[in-house]
């Protein structure tokens, strides 16, 4: 058996779940900002993972995302509305007086962050078990 395979499926895993962790923590960073340093404003970003082999087909998705063994992982932006806030004191402020914030949804960025944080924790314990097997061939094999 080839255990290697195994430590690169798990790594490529922990990747795109700390890259999952990253764009969300961004988005919850930027949910009041008004405008970036060029002066645009902050659009939320999310994160999809698609198959660089073909072939493989996904055991389970999870927010989304297209999942496939190894992973490329992209980042993109997503086009939410932006949300309204009466603020007409705010230097940002519209004619109305109205402040666009960008349109995250922070409590869906959270249960992102959450749902991450679980799938790193699983392939931690992933790549432990692949570890305890190949230790164990090892000793099967070396006849101790």
């Amino acid at each position: 058996m080839n255990y290697l395979k195994a430590f690169e499926i798990s790594s490529a895993g922990l990747n795109v779940e700390r890259t999952r962790l990253d764009i969300s923590a961004m988005n919850i960073a930027n949910a009041h900002t008004t405008r970036t340093l060029n002066g645009a404003q902050y659009i939320p970003l999310s994160v999809t993972t698609v198959a660089k082999t073909k072939g493989f087909q996904p055991q389970g998705l999870q927010m989304g995302d297209r999942v496939a063994i190894p992973f490329s992982t992209v980042t993109q932006q997503f086009n939410a509305l932006p949300r309204l806030v009466f603020e007409p004191s705010h230097p940002d402020a519209n004619k109305d007086g109205f402040v666009a914030y960008p349109g995250v949804d922070t409590v869906m960025e959270m249960v992102n962050m959450m749902s991450a944080v679980r799938a790193y924790e699983a392939n931690t314990v992933a790549i432990g078990a692949a570890k305890a097997m190949t230790m164990k061939a090892i000793e099967l094999g070396s006849g101790v």
